[in-house]
């Protein structure tokens, strides 16, 4: 299927494709998808997530690593969607991350829109650009890649 999808894959749904679970769990919701290729995927910053007591007491910032596993996340949904139910709650191991930016923080009350897109997939490893945005910027970008791997 290669038309994009505008279906939302709601919280209920994605804890059944990917193992993630609070406090590590970084995708509310997906607003696009075109399986095997793309997505959109949405995270709702609240003061309560754990992160912010520490990262930083008095200027609460979402660490970059946090937004690049979101993307990490979302581009899971995307794999996930495409190779079907045997792929479902199977692990994914970063093997790299390349041009991380870092450009706004990403603080509480924002909503972050995490878009990812295929660069790559040779087997079990996947290759994808990710951008999050809150409004019209861009928080942080990158490349990764990952491998997907039976527990």
């Amino acid at each position: 299927m290669s038309e994009e999808q505008k279906t939302v894959i709601d919280i209920n749904r994605i804890q059944e494709m990917i193992p993630h679970r609070y406090p590590i769990l970084l995708v509310d919701r997906i607003i696009e998808l075109t399986p095997g290729e793309r997505a959109v995927g949405l995270k709702n910053v609240t003061m309560n997530e754990p992160q912010f007591t520490g990262h930083f007491p008095n200027f609460p910032v979402m660490p970059g690593v946090l937004i690049i596993e979101a993307m990490a996340q979302t581009a899971a949904i995307v794999v996930v969607e495409a190779l079907g139910p045997e792929a479902e709650g199977k692990v994914v191991y970063f093997m790299t991350i390349d041009d991380a930016r870092f450009r706004k923080p990403v603080t509480p009350g924002d909503t972050m829109h995490i878009h990812v897109e295929k660069v790559q997939a040779r087997r079990n490893v996947w290759k994808f650009k990710g951008k999050a945005m809150v409004g019209d910027k861009v928080c942080a970008e990158a490349t990764f890649s990952a491998m997907i791997a039976d527990q």
